[in-house]
């Protein structure tokens, strides 16, 4: 009987989330400058599986299925990865301040996001270069332990503060040397992160490889609820902590590295959200992932609307998500004071 009712509250809560992400998502797809109406959008999205008689426009067809139905994708998948990376790392580290980019993966990212502008490669260029550097910068926070011969999860911490700030001031030197008129404009762009270059190719190819990373991460989620017992205790029920802690670390950075060579920087939504999530949901990383991935994805996709929406201009996600998440990680942690009391 407590198995039916915990597995239908779980059920519920999942589905009441999925819910509030589609509305989001179909009323995004309305919003805009060019305002297609919610019964042609969602006959729209019916024709790409059955077909239907016609009663769009095709400039109508073409701003749905090709300008704002890959952001929109784009912004549930990073939203949802940085989110669910947050959540991982937080369980791991056993550190609610910790964030997906404490491993050096961002700024990595954009050290070679930045090269790539100044030598003026293409657009998938860029992403590549930023990918290949994320990475990069990631495995050196990894190998600095080894070199110490300390593996514990404080000293892999301090190593991505490390390769951090070195990685912040190689993009300093960049900027330094970048053009004024031209290229600067183009890195500080980047580096505060957008979603408005995103094209369907682009989703094609990350998307698939991000979606089965983050089914690697729900499928072994209960293992961080170990992890977070502490080293001792975990190895007492026969987890190899070395191994789980570098793999689950491992796919939450390439979750990190393949949302930030996407978008650029996203702030707050690692840190933010799995806040958010323990409140809806509880501390049990078996509800917690899950339900961090839909509420990732759901304020990302609510903070682009508004960047693309608010001016004639459209404002860097970084600028939005900084303004909204610092009152609400304010709020949330009254919340979370208010409970402990």
């Amino acid at each position: 009987m407590k198995a039916t009712v915990f597995f239908s509250k779980d059920a519920a809560l999942f589905a009441a989330l999925l819910c509030v992400t589609l509305a989001l998502f179909m009323s995004s797809l309305t919003a805009g400058r060019f305002h297609v109406p919610l019964r042609e959008t969602a006959r729209i999205m019916a024709s790409r599986l059955v077909p239907m008689e016609k009663t769009w426009t095709p400039q109508m067809e073409n701003v749905i299925v090709n300008i704002r139905l890959p952001r929109l994708l784009g912004a549930c998948l990073v939203g949802g990865s940085l989110a669910l990376s947050g959540a991982a790392y937080q369980g791991v580290f056993k550190n609610p301040l910790v964030s997906p980019d404490i491993l050096g993966v961002s700024s990595g990212a954009c050290v070679g996001a930045s090269a790539a502008i100044l030598m003026h490669w293409g657009a998938f260029a860029v992403q590549l270069s930023a990918l290949s550097m994320g990475l990069l910068a990631v495995a050196a926070a990894a190998a600095i332990p080894g070199f110490f011969k300390n593996g514990t999860a404080p000293m892999l911490v301090l190593s991505g503060v490390i390769v951090s700030g070195f990685m912040t001031s190689l993009q300093g030197l960049l900027k330094y040397f970048a053009d004024p008129l031209d290229e600067l404009p183009s890195i500080v762009f980047w580096a505060m992160g957008s979603l408005g270059a995103i094209k369907s190719a682009e989703i094609k190819a990350i998307g698939p490889a991000m979606a089965a990373v983050m089914a690697g991460l729900i499928m072994i989620r209960w293992r961080i609820n170990i992890l977070a017992l502490g080293d001792n205790e975990a190895r007492s029920l026969g987890v190899d902590v070395k191994k789980m802690r570098g793999a689950i670390v491992v796919c939450a950075t390439l979750l990190t590295a393949g949302a930030v060579c996407i978008s650029g920087t996203i702030g707050w939504i690692g840190l933010v959200i799995p806040h958010l999530g323990r409140i809806v949901a509880g501390h049990d990383n078996k509800r917690l992932i899950p339900a961090s991935i839909l509420l990732g994805a759901s304020f990302t996709i609510v903070v682009d609307t508004f960047a693309r929406n608010l001016t004639g201009s459209e404002i860097p996600l970084s600028i939005l998500t900084g303004m909204i998440g610092t009152p609400l990680f304010i709020w949330l942690l009254f919340v979370q004071k208010t409970r402990l009391q």
